[in-house]
């Protein structure tokens, strides 16, 4: 099998950042006139280890009801400014030039756009015109890590080519003005921007990708996803996420190791979406990690917050910067609508 390694990771985040205290005054204001008990639920605000976001718009456009015509215009093109971004910082990291990318994986869910906004990437990147195209939507948290494996399998099968992989989420325009459930303030207070792009080739240094794993739990749709509305895209959070990580999680990190031809005990690194800071509590019981292990996804939640699938990349680009090699074998992991489960092993 061709090797595969992961040879840069770039970032980018919109220009408006705000802190979790502007947030949750904010949403106070908005909620106050229509919500008898909102005194109850802004503690979401405060115990969710954020102190920083970064949204697409200034806070005050978000304090009108917004078309999901409106919305997804201001998607459309901030989405594709931070894919680009993203990618030149990629591309500049590792050396290479825009001829030497043979394939695109573009990973979205908060948007669309047809044809999808990888089409337009090429040709601001300047990528070969016959470049492969794999756009991803749906996936919403798992979609970075998934993406993640498609693009592998992509390296793999175009030899002396490299692959670029794309997240890009403006989870803040999924706010919904008029929307007084309790999923709605919970996503208004996680819920950010920014955008993640990796690129991967048979040559490079960085991590080697070792295998993947998917896994999708029957009729649990309304675990997690999006309600289509008039308005636009209603978030649609189970407050079970935490309890499914605790049952489930060790099985299936025990079944994918088995097929990969390890023992768990032999994953010493960890690269997982930092959901939130119930979700990354889940992740350190349900596995025992050791104290330090999610550092990484704790600096990402903290300083970004949930951004959906481009956060793991975020976490990614944390742990080259600071984990020196050491070959030990590691695993990004990230839930996401299905109910479903992403893993990809890697070394490092």
């Amino acid at each position: 099998m061709n090797t595969v390694k992961i040879i840069a990771v770039g970032t980018a985040v919109p220009p408006f950042a705000l802190t979790q205290d502007e947030i949750r005054r904010f949403a106070a204001g908005l909620f106050r006139s229509n919500y008898d008990h909102i005194d109850r639920l802004l503690p979401v605000f405060d115990n969710g280890c954020i102190e920083t976001r970064h949204l697409s718009q200034p806070l005050d456009w978000y304090a009108q009801a917004r078309t999901f015509a409106e919305a997804n215009e201001v998607y459309q093109a901030v989405a594709l400014d931070l894919a680009e971004q993203a990618s030149r910082q990629a591309i500049e990291h590792a050396g290479i030039q825009p001829g030497e990318i043979g394939a695109i994986v573009f990973v979205s869910s908060t948007g669309i756009a047809t044809p999808t906004l990888d089409a337009r990437l090429i040709q601001r990147l300047g990528l070969s015109l016959h470049a492969a195209r794999v756009p991803v939507w749906g996936l919403g948290c798992a979609g970075g890590v998934s993406g993640l494996a498609r693009a592998a399998e992509l390296t793999r099968s175009r030899p002396g080519k490299a692959t670029l992989m794309v997240a890009v989420e403006l989870c803040s325009l999924t706010f919904q003005r008029n929307d007084y459930s309790k999923s709605n303030i919970v996503g208004a207070s996680i819920f950010a921007d920014g955008a993640a792009a990796v690129l991967l080739a048979a040559q490079g240094e960085g991590p080697e990708v070792c295998g993947s794993a998917s896994a999708l739990f029957a009729d649990t749709e309304d675990i997690m996803g999006w309600d289509l509305v008039e308005t636009g895209l209603k978030v649609r959070f189970s407050r079970d996420i935490p309890s499914i990580v605790n049952d489930y999680l060790p099985g299936l990190m025990a079944g994918a190791c088995e097929a990969w031809g390890i023992q768990p005990n032999q994953v010493k690194h960890y690269v997982v979406h930092p959901g939130g800071a119930k979700v990354l509590a889940a992740y350190a019981e349900s596995l025992h990690l050791p104290e330090g292990a999610l550092a990484g996804a704790y600096h990402v939640l903290k300083h970004n917050g949930n951004m959906s699938s481009a956060s793991v990349l975020f976490v990614l680009g944390q742990f080259l910067k600071h984990q020196p090699p050491t070959d030990d074998y590691g695993l990004m992991l990230a839930l996401g609508p299905g109910f479903s489960a992403e893993q990809v092993l890697f070394r490092w």
